[in-house]
């Protein structure tokens, strides 16, 4: 155990370098000034280049690169150009909005897939599984956007049940919170739990003609018991997999999702920078992205270790 998690601590030290490495250059290949942003359009060519040098913009991209570098590991990603805050100061304010629509978002999924997908393998040919195998092929297809928009249409403009958009922190007013994030973690949980549903359908559905299957069936263990106790287990690791990505994609921001129902989270957060070419916010927000989906991946392997023990932790096989 302890090999293989320095051997996937090493591999995440690997691809966090290489993934800065590729921010950095993707944001600086960028067009825009960042001197001329933080000075305005009327701004001296003097002054202009005054702070061009104070930034080190002047100074080669691999010297630039560094200096990055060396902050963000001492925990200095920079300060917005918008308004001169640190940007992990601004990451943090947006991260609890982000981490509350995930949660949200990740149960409804649940709470939908898991018994859809055994439903439609349990009973194959049947009119749940065909009704099981229309709304994960619905729920894949629809994309995000489209489905908060039929959301909003729906349960705010045509009924009235619930706001269009906004956010009230849950520390504030908790029922306020949790109704107006319903919508957009319903947008985001159902496709998520299309996609599960589907996977966990195909995965239960070989699980089921295994060997110790039948086996189980043959000494008289209830249909529940070999289901619940025996299948779900294994056909749970590919499940995993789509889950623990979707999982750290959440945490990096639903951007669409945010966007529409004006939610401030991360994706927003993103899409505000990048119009405004806040340069240090775009950085931050990327490395964060990719550190989340890192780290989760590195949990996602030790999981596969407890769902099943034949995958040897040495080797990732």
């Amino acid at each position: 155990m302890v090999k293989f998690l320095i051997r996937r601590l090493g591999l995440m030290v690997v691809i966090l370098f290489l993934v800065s490495i590729i921010v950095f250059s993707l944001v600086h290949l960028t067009p825009g000034d960042p001197a001329r942003m933080i000075l305005g359009q009327e701004a001296t060519e003097e002054s202009l280049q005054a702070l061009r040098e104070q930034m080190g913009l002047n100074d080669p991209l691999y010297v630039q690169y560094f200096s990055w570098v060396t902050n963000v590991l001492q925990g200095d990603l920079g300060n917005s150009l918008k308004d001169n805050t640190p940007v992990l100061t601004v990451l943090l304010q947006k991260l609890p909005v982000t981490i509350q629509l995930s949660i949200m978002s990740f149960f409804i999924a649940m709470v939908i897939a898991i018994p859809a997908g055994i439903v439609s393998a349990t009973r194959k040919g049947t009119f749940w599984d065909y009704f099981g195998t229309t709304f994960a092929l619905s729920g894949v297809s629809v994309p995000p956007f489209f489905l908060g928009i039929l959301l909003i249409f729906i349960f705010s403009i045509s009924f009235g049940w619930l706001a269009p958009s906004g956010y009230v922190e849950p520390w504030k007013d908790f029922k306020k919170s949790m109704l107006l994030m319903i919508l957009p973690a319903l947008a985001v949980g159902v496709r998520l739990s299309a996609e599960i549903t589907r996977m966990l359908r195909s995965s239960m559905l070989e699980v089921l003609e295994a060997d110790y299957i039948r086996t189980a069936y043959a000494k008289g263990v209830l249909e529940r018991g070999v289901v619940i106790g025996h299948a779900l287990k294994n056909a749970l690791i590919p499940v995993v997999t789509v889950s623990g990505l979707q999982l750290a994609t959440f945490l990096g921001g639903a951007v669409i999702t945010e966007t529409i129902f004006a939610i401030p989270g991360i994706g927003r957060l993103v899409i505000d920078a990048i119009l405004t070419r806040d340069f240090p916010v775009v950085q931050g927000a990327v490395l964060f992205m990719a550190i989340a989906v890192v780290v989760v991946n590195f949990f996602i392997d030790v999981l596969y270790s407890i769902l099943d023990p034949r995958i040897k932790l040495t080797g990732g096989q």
